[in-house]
């Protein structure tokens, strides 16, 4: 092993005269002799990251032999409420450097020195506009050093700030200090937002139009105030739900209907808008993708069910509002490329990705007694290892956590300038990373991994097709908290649930979810309702914000299948009381039709037992062996509601074919709901607070 990459050695920065390090990343306020990311400089996937020199090279362009500088900030500009990652370029730095952004000095742990002209920080919240970076080492005024406007403070950011290049993704604008109202236009890549909603003079609603992959603009412009976000929102290949559903003002004698291909986001002209359930009434989607109907008599909630040739039909019940958004899966059939195009692509495209090469370090020098890897135990046995792995947050806090393989870890033998090196490819968009490190034993079946400590970096850009270097990660936070759950089951039934699954994740921000190697626990229904998980980090330094996430779900048998009824969402930060669930929602049962036997194609009926209320339910019809399947949407539980008969279209026009059919029922709790605003993404239990499932055989 060599001994610079055990830690932050004072040697490091013995020498204020290293020079400034050349690296492959726009510099603010940059002198000459230093490079952009433009300058062709390997910045793309065609050139290793190892023949790209992030070296220290003596003198480059530094002002007349200043023992200490700061000359620049990568990237140049960020979210108002802080949190994303910031390195610094300048000379001088010692392991006690301190930084400011303004007037408000960057807590300690939020700091990475790297060598004498580099310094990593987390950026703090701050005002909008530009502010002055300082830095200093430890209390010596002579070393203090500013650069006026060095940093600038985005005015807004959006929440989510990534989605697919389909478009349809229902964001949130927010802004500080500003005067938003009805005459506002907001534009993603200089296209205005397919629809937009101020909700306050300093939150929009905005759905994004269609794009192309990469980093894009934001503006909005509010008479003749013009706020831009260089790379404020991000088009990747990947589906995150935040789009389609009900919007607009109450019914009253006009409705419009826009659909799209859920893949590409093209329209579907063609398709067929029912309104009600006289199939004879449809009315054909133009062109465009849209289809307005009016008519005196649209003054109350009506039924609306899209239904296309090649593509799976969806029903909103009881739609209280005068806009319907729709996003169609295409069915993946041979049949439906027989016209000579293939079926539609899905999942990501080759080469989109972007990459992150970086270091795992332990900082010595911050951490008293805090050795390389010294808050990992010793292996207690032959087949045992120190080793660490790198993860991105996720948006599925039940994900279970799955250990990478062996070859994918990081090791105290691992090289590094630092610490230990590692390469990461990783989905474009403003990434947050974590890393775990503990012990590992791959002689059992499953592997074991015992996480001791873990590190976490926000606010990553990342670009497709491109490298984001000099990321480095501080494994400087113990997981040793135990978090407990007092867990109020819900009554086992005559087909289940029978046994609690229960597990604990972090919810950093808007980043996502980080899942934990502490195991999800299943206790047999009845038990005493305490559980104990222990492994959690305390949520300081980088964590400061985030929230645990604990979740509960009663499933039947080992393999946690329906009935099931999950709790998937309650947040705390803190340990030192346990977390209570329960509000469980019931288990639903259907009616209509009956179990085994024949669906008439328009009648459905379903209840639930006893539990929390249910905001929507969901049915989830699949049929030709989960090809095709249509989802129908109703406000609320238990109920009796009556859909088209989609056979009368005909069955090349959207209609499931005969045969058996699986049908799913969802019950959901969903915080804050409003069906007037229901978006995809609470069609599934990703967008769901609480819900209940249970699966049935029919046929048609």
């Amino acid at each position: 092993m060599r001994t610079a990459s055990r830690g932050f050695l004072t040697a490091r920065f013995a020498s204020v005269g290293a020079g400034l390090a050349i690296v492959s990343a726009c510099i603010a306020s940059a002198p000459e002799g230093i490079r952009r990311q433009t300058d062709g400089d390997g910045g793309d996937f065609g050139v290793d990251p190892q023949t790209t020199s992030t070296s220290s090279s003596a003198g480059a362009g530094l002002p007349g032999g200043d023992p200490h500088a700061l000359l620049g900030a990568d990237p140049t500009h960020g979210p108002f409420n802080g949190g994303q990652r910031v390195l610094l370029h300048g000379n001088g730095f010692s392991s006690k450097v301190r930084v400011w952004f303004g007037d408000v000095e960057v807590d300690p742990s939020a700091i990475v020195p790297i060598d004498p002209s580099r310094v990593q920080v987390a950026a703090p919240p701050g005002a909008a506009g530009p502010v002055e970076l300082a830095v200093q080492n430890g209390d010596d005024t002579s070393t203090r050093r500013t650069l006026p406007g060095g940093y600038v403070y985005d005015a807004l950011y959006a929440s989510p700030s990534s989605g697919p290049i389909s478009g349809g993704t229902t964001i949130e604008l927010v802004g500080q200090g500003t005067r938003w109202n009805e005459r506002t236009v907001a534009k993603i890549d200089q296209k205005p937002c397919t629809s937009l909603t101020v909700q306050e003079p300093t939150r929009l609603l905005c759905t994004v139009p269609q794009g192309t992959p990469g980093a894009k603009t934001i503006s909005v412009t509010t008479g003749g105030e013009t706020i831009l976000v260089l790379d404020g929102y991000t088009y990747e290949d990947s589906q995150n739900g935040y789009k389609g559903g009900l919007s607009g003002a109450p019914l009253a004698g006009r409705l419009k209907v826009l659909v799209y291909n859920n893949f590409t986001g093209d329209p579907i002209p063609g398709a067929s808008v029912v309104v009600g359930t006289d199939t004879t009434s449809a009315i054909t989607v133009d062109a465009s993708g849209v289809a307005v109907i009016e008519d005196a008599s649209l003054d109350s909630p009506r039924t609306v069910t899209v239904a296309a040739t090649c593509h799976s039909p969806i029903s909103f019940v009881d739609v209280p509002v005068d806009t319907v958004t729709v996003y169609l899966d295409p069915v993946l059939t041979p049949a439906c490329g027989a016209s000579g195009d293939p079926p539609p692509p899905v999942g990501g495209k080759v080469g989109s990705a972007g990459a992150i090469e970086g270091e795992l370090v332990w900082d010595t020098s911050l951490d008293p007694g805090g050795a390389a890897w010294g808050n990992i135990p010793s292996p207690r046995r032959e087949t045992e290892r120190k080793a660490a792995y790198l993860f991105t947050t996720g948006a599925d806090p039940l994900a279970t956590f799955r250990l990478p393989s062996e070859f994918q870890a990081i090791t105290p033998e691992t090289s590094g300038e630092l610490g230990h090196g590692f390469t990461m490819y990783i989905a474009p968009g403003n990434r947050t990373i974590y890393a775990l490190a503990g012990l590992e034993d791959r002689s059992t079946t499953p592997p074991r991994f015992t996480a001791y400590a873990m590190g976490v970096v926000r606010g990553i850009p990342v670009l497709p097709n491109k490298w984001t270097r000099e990321v480095f990660v501080r494994i400087n936070q113990p997981l040793d908290h135990a978090l407990s759950m007092d867990v109020r089951a819900p009554a086992k039934g005559p087909k289940g649930p029978d046994r609690i699954q229960a597990n604990v994740s972090l919810m950093i921000g808007n980043d996502g979810f980080a899942t934990l190697p502490i195991g999800a626990q299943s206790p047999l229904i009845p038990f005493d309702g305490g559980l104990t998980f222990v492994g959690v980090p305390p949520l300081a330094r980088d964590l400061l914000g985030a929230s645990y996430h604990s979740s509960a779900r009663a499933v039947t048998g080992q393999a946690g299948l329906a009935p099931l009824s999950v709790v998937g969402r309650v947040l705390s930060t803190s340990t030192s009381e346990p977390v209570r669930i329960g509000d469980f929602v019931g288990v639903p049962t259907l009616e209509a039709p009956a179990q085994n036997s024949a669906w008439d194609g328009s009648h459905l009926a379903a209840s639930f037992s006893a539990g929390a209320p249910v905001d929507l339910s969901v049915y989830d019809i699949a049929s030709g062996n989960g090809l095709i399947r249509w989802t129908v949407a109703v406000p609320a539980g238990s109920h009796a509601v009556e859909v088209p008969d989609l056979r009368q279209l005909g069955l090349d026009h959207g209609a499931l074919p005969p045969g058996p059919l699986t049908i799913g029922v969802y019950g959901a709790r969903i915080d804050g709901f409003d069906y007037g605003k229901l978006v995809y993404r609470q069609l599934r239990p990703a967008g769901m607070a609480a819900y209940s499932l249970d699966s049935f055989n029919a046929h048609l």
